[in-house]
């Protein structure tokens, strides 16, 4: 459009004929004039309005300023600038604050490295001391091992020299009477280390074997097939024994026969030394064949001797064989109690001069009146016992004519009357038994004493000997003071007076202790010949062949589980438990005096009351056992105590202390398939001092699962297999024990560690006991005569539950080999009272009853599946085992006590500072 306007104005019109030359002259003026204004309005406005603004504010009435800055005070008028101002403020305090903070932390930082630098220079330090400690004690060691090297070198065993088969350099004594150890005997065929090798002839083997008794060959042969000490190698052999007797009356040899073929023996070598020859008789009336026989060197052993023929320390008294080949019945055997029976004493027999023995025909005149013949008693005895069954102050009975046709005896001997089994009936009902010797004081034993015996012995009569000259069955090693009355035959008037005079608890220790011996040494077979074999061993001091232990059979299974703790387990107080142990487990010290206990304790031990150290079959004459510690063996050991040692409670936390300072025990838990119960008893035996291994009996024929993952306690985990589900395999030796202290636990027994190391320490005070903390009790039921068993809370306990208790080693040898069979039967057959059986066992071996410690009575295992003591049945059957074992013993050898072990200091106040023995609470 402004193009057509400008032709239009050129052309001089408007339109197309042309504009006038004025409206192009408008439109060049309006076109220029727009131009200029917005020039001055984009140039010189902002110039002017620049101008203003920066000098109207310099003004200086302040209150005519525009646009010039206000103070905080205006500003702040408003309302949320205010609140703005507000949070401004707090922020600057805090930032004010957290610069201050953080300075006084750089402060702190720089302190703390200044410490950091010091401690590294300490620790260095440290390790550079304990290099030098560490090469000191090395040091040390190594010079105390020098020390013991040259004051205890080792010793090797020394080698055996075995003396030619024809040795005639043995020097001879003047007289085959005059033999003993030191002049008949060969020492150098059994050195200390041999193990004691005895060769048996078989005497089937010489014509004498057709003439010995069926009943004695059978049972000397299994006795012989089962003992520790038969060799096959004669070679090397100790000892040749020969059975000769009991003979058979129609078809026995001359004396002159039998002494030809004692001499041929292949071994005899001229003079028979280091030979024993046995005559065992099973009836009152065996003959002394053997006294018109050279034996030269060797050794009898018999039931008959005269004082010609019998050389002391030398010879052996045995006892008859009455049960050849069958056990005793122990339920057929009277009890002990009540102490008094119906007879005071009792007598039968009948004295026949007529009869001759073999020995009486070849007897010299010379010999019949050598010495002052001393005056016979035998007349005055009977008046004086007539008279006493005539006063009726006593019921006595005394028979000196048999009723039916005497027994054959030697001369001047008493013959036995009637059948065994009528005998033993009358021995039942009397207190006393009489043993009257023969009126010949040149017979020192007879085959009819020795079954008198024999017979009072088995049924608790308690044997009363007239007679001082004679020699008992096994008397140089057996004290028969505490199981019979030995009397001079003149004394005969002051006998009724001397029994009346016995109390009560006398006989009762008198009973129990015939008892005893008759069970050890005269009962079997077995124990007669390794009573025999004992004997000769302990005189030529030889230490026993190790009783055997129970092989382990281990059950695979894996470990490596942590062992969690338990707070409940592990919170002990102040309590200190003891040293950390920063070695791996060790064996407790083991009994090192094998060589010499026959020299120091043999008579000691054979001749105490029944215990521990008793005789007992396996373990004759001493308990010399594998890995294992007489009990005081190990406690009789010397600590100085000047210089103020000894007394320290703080030694006391801090070491085991007494007289074994090292010393750890095994823990044996019997379980059955309860694996989850299982694991958690095995967590909480984590960490616990002292501790050697714990050995897990599987009681179970199924085996545990094979994920089952055992948990990593710090001691080794033995988890051993059995042939049969028995609670009899709680006590089994087994050779995987290395300690003599067990702690028997049950698998749901829930014990903190302060408690068990409080009964472990119990334990070594007194070895020889049962030491626990559930504690039960035996009570006489009235109404039907009978015992019971009663686990209420009482003031008293007789018993200690093996399901948590320490006791030694020892007594699982006794337990598995020794007690009675039967007891074990019952136990399998009632799968229960073994806990009551070794309860038994202890009281009756020790005569003291276990210790409890603690005044835990039940244990309670939250969560755990039903025992078998929760069963009904469970409580009734031990009321029948207490009752049977009694029979089996025939006494109660349970004793109650009121008495709980506590720690010195138990409950008694003290300072703080002075607080230093171990406080058990």
């Amino acid at each position: 459009e402004l193009m057509t306007g400008y032709t239009m104005l050129r052309n001089g019109g408007v339109g197309n004929g042309g504009q006038p030359w004025v409206l192009r002259w408008s439109s060049r003026i309006r076109l220029t004039w727009l131009s200029f204004t917005l020039f001055v309005i984009l140039v010189f406005f902002p110039l002017i309005a620049h101008y203003y603004l920066t000098t109207i504010d310099d003004a200086d009435d302040a209150g005519k300023r525009i646009f010039g800055p206000r103070t905080g005070n205006e500003l702040c008028e408003v309302k949320h600038v205010q609140d703005l101002c507000r949070i401004r403020e707090s922020v600057s305090e805090e930032l004010l604050q957290l610069e201050a903070k953080r300075q006084e932390l750089n402060s702190e930082i720089a302190k703390l490295n200044l410490k950091i630098e010091a401690c590294k220079k300490s620790i260095e330090n440290a390790k550079q001391d304990l290099l030098q400690l560490k090469n000191v004690i090395s040091q040390t060691e190594h010079s105390y091992k020098e020390l013991m090297a040259q004051n205890q070198p080792k010793l090797s065993l020394p080698i055996r020299l075995l003396p030619d088969k024809d040795d005639v350099t043995f020097p001879l004594p003047k007289s085959n009477r005059n033999c003993r150890l030191h002049n008949c005997f060969d020492y150098s065929r059994c050195p200390l280390t041999s193990g004691f090798p005895v060769y048996v002839y078989n005497s089937d083997d010489y014509p004498f074997g057709s003439s010995l008794d069926p009943l004695i060959k059978q049972a000397f042969e299994a006795t012989v097939r089962t003992n520790v000490y038969v060799t096959e190698n004669a070679n090397i052999a100790c000892v040749y024994i020969i059975l000769v007797g009991e003979m058979q009356e129609p078809v026995m040899p001359k004396p002159t026969e039998l002494e030809q073929q004692l001499h041929s023996l292949p071994y005899w070598r001229t003079d028979g030394h280091n030979h024993l020859i046995i005559n065992l008789s099973r009836k009152s009336e065996t003959q002394n064949f053997i006294y018109n026989i050279s034996t030269g060197r060797a050794m009898i052993a018999q039931s008959t001797f005269y004082d010609a023929q019998y050389r002391p320390g030398f010879d052996i008294v045995v006892s008859p064989l009455v049960h050849a080949m069958s056990e005793p019945n122990f339920l057929e055997i009277p009890p002990q109690v009540p102490v008094k029976r119906k007879y005071l004493f009792s007598f039968q027999g009948e004295k026949i001069e007529s009869l001759r023995s073999s020995l009486q025909e070849v007897r010299s005149f010379e010999e019949e009146i050598e010495g002052n013949a001393p005056a016979d008693y035998d007349d005055r005895i009977i008046t004086t016992l007539k008279a006493v069954q005539d006063s009726k102050l006593d019921f006595v009975l005394v028979e000196f004519t048999c009723k039916n046709q005497p027994k054959a005896s030697l001369p001047t001997e008493w013959a036995l009357c009637g059948e065994r089994d009528d005998r033993l009936e009358l021995l039942k009902l009397s207190t006393f038994a009489l043993i009257i010797t023969p009126g010949d004081t040149h017979l020192v034993i007879s085959a009819g004493c020795a079954m008198r015996l024999f017979e009072a012995l088995e049924v608790g009569a308690i044997p009363v000997v007239l007679g001082e000259q004679v020699q008992l069955p096994y008397n140089d090693v057996i004290r028969w003071n505490e199981a019979a009355l030995i009397i001079p035959k003149p004394r005969i008037t002051e006998v009724h007076f001397l029994l009346r005079s016995i109390s009560d608890n006398d006989l009762l220790a008198m009973r129990r202790q015939g008892r005893f011996l008759w069970e050890t040494y005269f009962s079997t077979s077995d124990n007669v010949f390794s009573t025999v074999l004992a004997i000769i061993r302990t005189r030529i001091q030889i230490p026993a062949a190790p009783i055997r232990e129970e092989p382990a059979v281990e059950i695979p299974h894996r470990s490596g589980k942590a062992a969690g703790t338990d707070p409940n387990m592990a919170d002990n107080g102040d309590l200190d438990l003891g040293p950390v142990e920063t070695e791996p487990p060790y064996a407790s010290p083991k009994y090192l005096r094998n060589f010499t206990l026959t020299a120091m304790d043999i008579y000691r031990n054979w001749n105490s009351a029944p215990g521990p150290f008793h005789l007992f079959p396996y373990t004759p004459f001493d308990p010399v056992l594998p890995s294992e510690a007489k009990f005081l063996g190990s406690g009789t050991g010397f600590r100085p105590i000047g210089g103020g040692a000894g007394g320290s409670g703080k030694e006391f936390q801090a070491a085991l202390g007494g007289n074994v300072p090292r010393e750890q025990f095994t823990v044996v838990m019997l379980t059955y398939e309860r694996e989850e119960v299982l694991m958690n008893s095995l967590e909480r035996l984590n960490g616990l001092p002292y501790l050697n291994k714990v050995v897990v009996v599987w009681n179970s024929p199924k085996l545990p699962s094979e994920d089952l993952l055992w948990p990593d306690i710090g001691v080794p985990i033995m988890v051993v297999r059995t042939e049969k589900n028995s609670l009899n395999n709680r006590f089994l030796p087994w050779d995987e024990i290395d300690t003599e202290a067990i702690l028997s636990i049950d698998d749901d027994a829930h014990l903190r560690h302060d408690e068990i190391m409080f009964g472990f320490r119990v334990w070594r005070e007194a070895r020889d006991r049962i030491v626990g903390f559930p504690g039960r009790y035996h009570a006489w039921d009235i109404p039907h005569q009978s015992w019971l068993y009663n686990s209420n809370y009482s003031c008293e306990l007789s018993m200690v539950l093996t399901g948590a208790a320490f006791f030694h080693k020892y007594y699982a040898y006794l337990y598995s080999y020794v007690m009675p069979q039967a007891i074990r039967d019952m136990v399998d057959e009632y799968i229960n009272c073994e806990d009551i059986a070794m309860n038994f066992l202890v009281s009756h071996l020790t005569r003291k009853p276990p210790i409890k410690v603690t005044s835990r009575w039940t244990f309670r295992c939250p969560g755990c599946p039903q025992a078998l003591s929760h069963d009904d049945s469970h409580f009734h059957e031990r009321h029948k085992c207490i009752n049977f074992f009694v029979k089996v013993y025939g006494y109660m050898p349970l004793l109650y006590t009121q008495f709980r072990v506590d720690s010195v200091l138990f409950k008694t106040r003290l300072p703080h500072d002075k607080t230093k023995c171990f406080k058990f609470i």
